[in-house]
C-alpha cells in the first residue's frame, strides 16, 4: 500500500472517530447520561455476590445501590460540596485568575512574540512537548498553562493552533508518567508501591525514585514520538480545518513595539526575581515549605499544596508590571477586567464541571470502578505463568481502567496489593511492576472525555475553531495515545531485557540479585 493511500485511510478512520464523537451529546449531557447509567447499574449489581476481594479492606467487593433512599439522600446533600470540593475547579479557576491578567495585559503574547524572535518554527513542537512533560513537576499545572499556550505559540507561528494544542496535551497528559524532575507523582506511586510489597515482605523498602532512570529515558521517547506525531499525522490533518475563533481574543501578530520591550524586560526581571526569591527560600530547611520529614515532593508539603498560589502571583504580578509599564493598563479596573473576562471564558468549563462531579461522586459511592479495576486483575492472574506477558498485561488493564477512573492513586491503590505481591512471588521486583503500571496510566489520558481536565482542553480548542467537540479532540489525540501505549510498552520490555538500570536502589527481580 503506497504512502498516499495509508495517510487516506488514516484520515478516513480519524474522520470517523471525529464524526462519531462529535454526534456524542453535549460533554454536559453526556456526563448527566452516564450518571443515570451508573444509578441504574449499581441498582442492578447490588444484587449480585462478587467473590472478587476488595484489597484495602479484605472483604468481598459490594456494589451500593445509588437509587435507595439513604444514596439519594447523600447524593442531593451533597450537591453543592461534591461540585464545590471538585478538585480541578479551583485548580483551574484560581490559576486562570492570574493568568488572564497576564493575557489580558498582553504580558503572555508579548513574551510568546519574542521566544519566537530565537526559536527555529521547527522546534516549537519539541519545545511544547519538553515544557509539558516538565509541568508534571507542578501537579495538575501543566493543564491550565503549558496546554493553551501551545495553541498561541503555534497560532503566533503561523502553523494551526489546535496542533499546538495537541502536542502539549500530549506532553502534558498522555507523557504523564514520563519526566526527569521528580514530581510529587514518585512518593505516591512509591508508597502505594511499598504497602501492596509489605503484604508478601513487611521488610522491603522501595526508594521513591525507583522508576527514575526509567522516566527520564521515557521523556526522549515521547518527545521523540509526539514530534513526528505531531508533525507528519496531526498537523496535515488540520490543514483544511478553519480557524473561526474570536479574532479580538487571538494573539496579534506584529513585530515587538518600544513598550511592549520595556513592559516585557521589566515584567521578566521581576518574574525572574520571584522565582529566585522562591528558590532561596526553598533552599533552607528552617523556612515552611517541607513536610514533617524535610521532603519537597510530597503531596503533603507546603511548597506542592502551594502550587496553584505560585501560579497565580506569578502571572499577575508580572502582567500587572507588564500593563502599566507598556500602557496596556490604565488603573486597577483593567487588572479587574483581565480576571473577569477569563472567568468568562470558563463558564461552559463550569456548566460541564458540576455533571462531572455529581458522575464521579456516584461511580466512586457505587464501587463500580473498584469492581473493573478488580474484575480486570483476576482476569490477568490467569497469566501468572509468563511475567513478560503479565507485564503487558498490567499495561493494558491500567490503560484501560484509565478510561474510567482517572486517579493515578486510586487505580494504584486498588492494583498494587494484587499486582506488586502476585509479581514478587514470580521473581518480579515491586520496581518493574510499577513502572509496567506507569505506562498504562499515562497512554490513554487523552482519549478519554472522563478525565477531569478533557472538556477544559475542548475549551481551549473552541477558541480557534468554534466547532470543535469531544470527537474532534478524541480523534486529534487517538494518535498519540495508540503509538504511545505500543512504543512505550515494547520500549520497556526492551529496557527490561537490556537489564538497564530502572532507577535508585532499584532492581528487576525479588529478591533483587
Amino acid at each position: 500500500m503506497s504512502e498516499q493511500s495509508q495517510a487516506a485511510e488514516a484520515r478516513g478512520f480519524l474522520g470517523a472517530v471525529e464524526r462519531i464523537g462529535n454526534k456524542l451529546p453535549d460533554p454536559a449531557m453526556l456526563f448527566v447520561g452516564l450518571l443515570f447509567v451508573v444509578w441504574v447499574l449499581s441498582w442492578l449489581l447490588s444484587y449480585v455476590s462478587f467473590s472478587v476481594v476488595d484489597p484495602r479492606s479484605g472483604e468481598p467487593i459490594q456494589i451500593i445501590n445509588q437509587l435507595s433512599g439513604g444514596a439519594i439522600t447523600a447524593f442531593l446533600t451533597g450537591l453543592v460540596t461534591n461540585f464545590v470540593g471538585f478538585g480541578p475547579v479551583g485548580t483551574v479557576l484560581v490559576a486562570m485568575l492570574g493568568i488572564g491578567v497576564a493575557e489580558h495585559s498582553g504580558f503572555i503574547t508579548t513574551g510568546i512574540r519574542a521566544l519566537l524572535n530565537v526559536t527555529a518554527r521547527w522546534l516549537l513542537t519539541p519545545m511544547v512537548i519538553l515544557v509539558g512533560i516538565v509541568s508534571h513537576s507542578a501537579v495538575d499545572a501543566g493543564y491550565v498553562l503549558v496546554i493553551p499556550l501551545g495553541g498561541v505559540i503555534f497560532y503566533a507561528a503561523g502553523r494551526h493552533p489546535l496542533a499546538g494544542i495537541a502536542a502539549a496535551f500530549a506532553g502534558v497528559s498522555g507523557g504523564f508518567s514520563a519526566n526527569f524532575v521528580p514530581s510529587a507523582l514518585d512518593p505516591l506511586l512509591q508508597g502505594l508501591t511499598q504497602s501492596g510489597a509489605q503484604l508478601l515482605d513487611p521488610n522491603i523498602a522501595v526508594n521513591t525514585l525507583n522508576n527514575y532512570f526509567f522516566t527520564t529515558a521515557s521523556s526522549v521517547l515521547i518527545i521523540c514520538l509526539g514530534w513526528w506525531i505531531t508533525d507528519r499525522m496531526v498537523e496535515p490533518r488540520l490543514a483544511g480545518v478553519e480557524i473561526d475563533g474570536d479574532e479580538e481574543g487571538l494573539p496579534e501578530m506584529h513585530d515587538l513595539k518600544d513598550n511592549e520591550r520595556k513592559g516585557l524586560l521589566w515584567a521578566l526581571l521581576v518574574m525572574v526575581g520571584g522565582l529566585v526569591l522562591l528558590g532561596l527560600s526553598i533552599a533552607f530547611d528552617w523556612l515552611p515549605w517541607r513536610d514533617a520529614n524535610g521532603a519537597l515532593a510530597s503531596f503533603t508539603a507546603p511548597i506542592m499544596r502551594s502550587i496553584v498560589a505560585l501560579i497565580f502571583f506569578l502571572f499577575l504580578i508580572p502582567g500587572v508590571v507588564f500593563g502599566y509599564v507598556s500602557g496596556t493598563f490604565k488603573s486597577s479596573k483593567d487588572v479587574i477586567e483581565g480576571m473577569t473576562q477569563a472567568m468568562h471564558a470558563m463558564a461552559y468549563y463550569l456548566v460541564i464541571m458540576f455533571f462531572i462531579a455529581q458522575f464521579v461522586y456516584a461511580f466512586g459511592a457505587s464501587n463500580l470502578g473498584t469492581l473493573l479495576a478488580l474484575q480486570g486483575a483476576e482476569a490477568l492472574k490467569q497469566l501468572d505463568q509468563f511475567p513478560s506477558v503479565l507485564i503487558v498485561g498490567i499495561v493494558l488493564l491500567t490503560a484501560f481502567v484509565n478510561l474510567f477512573v482517572g486517579s493515578a492513586s486510586g487505580k494504584w491503590g486498588l492494583l498494587s496489593p494484587i499486582f506488586v505481591p502476585m509479581l514478587m512471588t514470580l521473581g518480579i521486583s515491586p520496581d518493574l511492576t510499577q513502572a509496567a503500571y506507569r505506562v498504562g496510566d499515562s497512554s490513554s489520558n487523552i482519549i478519554t472525555p472522563l478525565m477531569p481536565y478533557f472538556p477544559l482542553v475542548v475549551v481551549y480548542c473552541q477558541r480557534y475553531v468554534k466547532s470543535t467537540g469531544i470527537g474532534t479532540l478524541a480523534a486529534m489525540m487517538l494518535p498519540y495515545s495508540l503509538w504511545f501505549i505500543c512504543s512505550w510498552t515494547v520500549f520497556l520490555l526492551v529496557y527490561y531485557a537490556l537489564g538497564l538500570p530502572l532507577g535508585i536502589q532499584a532492581s528487576y527481580t525479588y529478591p533483587a540479585g
